[in-house]
């Protein structure tokens, strides 16, 4: 057991010195270190507190410094764990799963807040929606990429946009595309995958069908009645093709 726990240790450290350079100064990498470290540990309230004590502080002011005002390259650090990932779980035969989630909100001033369907919810909501991307194979699975989504309330208002701080180049764009725009940045970055699977939000969008089609890439993707497929010589609508199917015998 003891030598397990080392083996975890050393992997730990191993991984958190391959995210180092993403940060801007010794001290900020450090906060986050411990923020991690909290995040993965037994603590059962996942507060600034709790992990601060977790980690052998009395106070959690360092680790609240982090969180609110750490600077570090957020797509550098996707691209070391995308990385990182890649060498654990990576296989010929992988996944790649594009999926969303909801994130509810009291307020309106976080970035990309609005009310909204969320899947976590299950409802309309006031919240933020994140489009996500996850590896998967048969070692293992892990999100390797994200999205904000910005709904057009906020990218038609640039004093709102300002006022939140959100880059001046951020336009609107739908969550498939968001997803394919993942989808792209992973192939770019040679992560093996054969497969893309995920539920009609993207398997109703052609433009991801058929760039996949192109670059000979396979789907399970679904698709809703409403959406049209080439069936070899017109395209037909599933509600069509499953109107025309055959009733079960009884």
């Amino acid at each position: 057991m003891e030598i397990k726990r080392q083996e975890i240790n050393q992997e730990f450290n191993n991984l958190m010195n391959r995210i180092s350079h993403v940060f801007a100064s010794e001290p900020g990498f450090s906060n986050a270190k411990m923020y991690i470290q909290g995040l993965l540990g037994p603590v059962e309230r996942k507060n600034g507190w709790q992990m601060s004590e977790y980690v052998g502080k009395t106070t959690p002011y360092a680790m609240q410094q982090f969180i609110y005002r750490g600077v570090f390259s957020a797509d550098e650090l996707r691209d070391v764990g995308r990385s990182y990932i890649v060498e654990h779980l990576g296989d010929e035969d992988g996944i790649l799963v594009p999926d969303e989630s909801g994130f509810l909100k009291k307020g309106d001033k976080s970035c990309g807040v609005s009310r909204q369907y969320s899947g976590t919810a299950g409802k309309v909501d006031n919240c933020q929606v994140g489009v996500f991307l996850t590896y998967a194979s048969d070692k293992g699975h892990c999100t390797i990429d994200r999205r904000l989504y910005m709904p057009q309330e906020w990218t038609n208002d640039s004093r709102r946009m300002k006022a939140a701080g959100v880059p001046e180049d951020v336009d609107f764009r739908t969550k498939p595309q968001l997803a394919l725009r993942m989808i792209k940045a992973a192939t770019e970055a040679g992560v093996p995958y054969r497969w893309v699977t995920g539920d009609t939000v993207y398997g109703d969008n052609r433009v991801i069908r058929e760039w996949l089609e192109r670059n000979q890439k396979s789907y399970v993707l679904c698709v809703s009645r409403k959406e049209y497929i080439n069936d070899g010589s017109q395209y037909t609508s599933i509600d069509n093709i499953l109107s025309n199917l055959p009733a079960e015998e009884g």
